[in-house]
């Protein structure tokens, strides 16, 4: 990587302003519910602290559309992380203005503010240059350890960046790239990538990107069904996208011509309604009959799957392979979640693409036993995609 990280810049007497990524899921009470996101951002603040700077915290939360909302108030994540790390964590009222700013030039070294909702301004999204401004007038460096949100190019991502140097990577931010620039450059063979998901409109390009890059590609989720109906199999009422057939058959070629093999589903799980407690059986996916559809894999592609994984060296998993939100519909997702734990345990370097597979692998107590599960699931897609990252090109280089 040869982006500037944190471990390159003086931090002692200076005000660190780094962007973070709170946007974590919330209770009705306003309590945080899954702190993944801000546990990952602690080594980032520990070595702020530890040098002897003042770390000033930045985020969004939610979708307030430009003003301030109390739901999306970051002052309960502030409270957790003041639990997470056994001391006082202020808060400012506003991220710019006169509350930012009083709160800014009382903080000491070793200590930490977070602002309050960078999306509380319309100005965020618009990666407006006077608001970048303000917000670089805060600090003495800039830090950018939020790469759930380094695909967009947001006011406190990239615009920011054309007004506080040095701008560098945070520790998260570098383990990101660090374990996905490894899937998509230098990966150890044999290497798998497992990609699901309900539609192949939003997994095209990561598809033909991979496609070039992997040794074995397997297809399930909702979007195997636009294959299948590529390959002129009946498939019911299962999900398929009519306008992506062409491009189905196109990548069903492409493999081919490439001598890549792309492995779809043998059998799945079909429900006679779009509904957890549906009527559901096992059937090969050639079989599914009229007023039936796909929602799961079944036993057979799980174990055509196992086969795969227990060969690679590398794996990099995207989407979940069902209707994994309904308990009765989730086991073909839960099992790749295990699987993906086994070849970890065995050598494998394994690599989760955030988002459902994320929620999947922690539902399924894996987390722990995983190399790397991703905190961006937009990001990492994007990432795989071969996109350049607006987050991530505007920080500094070595």
């Amino acid at each position: 990587m040869q982006t500037m990280t944190i471990d390159d810049v003086t931090l002692r007497g200076k005000k660190v302003l780094v962007r973070v990524d709170f946007n974590v899921p919330m209770t009705a009470d306003l309590k945080v519910s899954d702190d993944k996101r801000i546990v990952e951002a602690l080594p980032t603040i520990r070595k702020i602290l530890s040098s002897g700077g003042a770390a000033i915290l930045m985020s969004h939360l939610g979708r307030p559309k430009g003003k301030p909302t109390a739901e999306f108030s970051l002052k309960p994540v502030a409270d957790h992380l003041a639990h997470l790390l056994s001391m006082p964590v202020k808060f400012a009222t506003d991220c710019i203005g006169a509350p930012a700013t009083e709160a800014v030039k009382a903080l000491k070294p070793g200590e930490i503010l977070l602002l309050e909702n960078l999306r509380f301004h319309a100005e965020e999204e618009k990666n407006d240059p006077n608001f970048s401004k303000e917000l670089a007038a805060l600090g003495d460096l800039y830090v950018n350890d939020a790469f759930g949100t380094a695909h967009r190019a947001h006011a406190s991502t990239e615009g920011i960046t054309h007004f506080l140097k040095p701008a560098v990577a945070g520790y998260l931010m570098k383990k990101e790239i660090d374990y996905l620039t490894r899937a998509v450059s230098n990966a150890t063979r044999p290497y798998v990538a497992i990609l699901g998901g309900a539609k192949i409109s939003g997994k095209i390009d990561v598809i033909q990107n991979l496609l070039t890059k992997v040794d074995v590609l397997v297809i399930g989720g909702g979007m195997a069904f636009t294959f299948f109906e590529a390959e002129g199999y009946k498939i019911g009422d299962s999900l398929v996208e009519r306008e992506k057939i062409p491009l189905a058959k196109e990548i069903l070629d492409d493999a081919k011509a490439k001598n890549k093999r792309l492995i779809l589903p043998v059998d799945c799980v079909i429900g006679d309604k779009f509904d957890n407690l549906a009527q559901r059986k096992v059937v090969p996916v050639t079989k599914i009959p009229d007023g039936w559809r796909g929602l799961d894999i079944g036993p057979e592609t799980v174990k055509i799957i196992n086969m795969e994984v227990r060969k690679a060296k590398t794996i990099v998993w995207n989407g979940p392979m069902g209707v994994f939100e309904m308990p009765n519909f989730a086991n073909g997702t839960l099992e790749v979640a295990r699987l993906l734990a086994e070849a970890t345990k065995a050598g494998a370097t394994t690599i989760v693409g955030g988002g459902d597979s994320a929620a999947a692998v922690a539902q399924a107590g894996f987390d722990k036993q995983i190399s790397h599960v991703s905190t961006g699931g937009g990001a990492s897609l994007e990432y795989l995609e071969g996109k350049v990252l607006p987050g991530l090109a505007a920080l500094d280089t070595r």
